[in-house]
């Protein structure tokens, strides 16, 4: 019995094994431009500068404020385009860091007496009646 199942089976195999296909293909290698990888990388960057600025805790409590979960927007982050993911990144860059235009008054103020009061110590102005001068 066992001779008659071996014979139908193993030309079954035989057969089979003719219809696999051991064929590999080849692998395409080509130059990439250094403007398509600097592409990706800056891709990459965007992508993490937004999340740098979602991680930030002014921004967590400004979501919280409008009702926004931050996981929630994380998630719909990593949805966005890549196109729509520069066009975030570039407004995060060109928002003002510092607040309002009185910070960045009175830092001007700041470093124009620190400059004044450096060269009216080392002699070269006479400005604050301060400063002792050596003749």
């Amino acid at each position: 019995m066992l001779k008659k199942i071996i014979r139908p089976v193993s030309l079954m195999v035989a057969v089979s094994f003719l219809f696999l296909d051991f064929s590999m293909s080849a692998a395409q290698a080509g130059m990439i431009d250094t403007q398509s990888v600097i592409a990706v990388q800056q891709q990459e960057a965007n992508r993490q500068q937004v999340e740098v600025f979602l991680d930030r805790q002014d921004v967590r409590q400004a979501l919280v404020r409008y009702g926004v979960d931050a996981d929630e927007a994380r998630a719909r982050v990593a949805s966005l385009s890549d196109a729509e993911v520069d066009r975030l990144a570039g407004q995060i860059d060109q928002l003002p860091a510092g607040g309002s235009a009185v910070g960045s008054i009175v830092g001007a103020a700041v470093f124009i007496f620190v400059v004044l009061l450096i060269t009216d110590l080392l002699g070269l102005t006479h400005v604050f009646p301060f400063v002792y001068h050596r003749r």
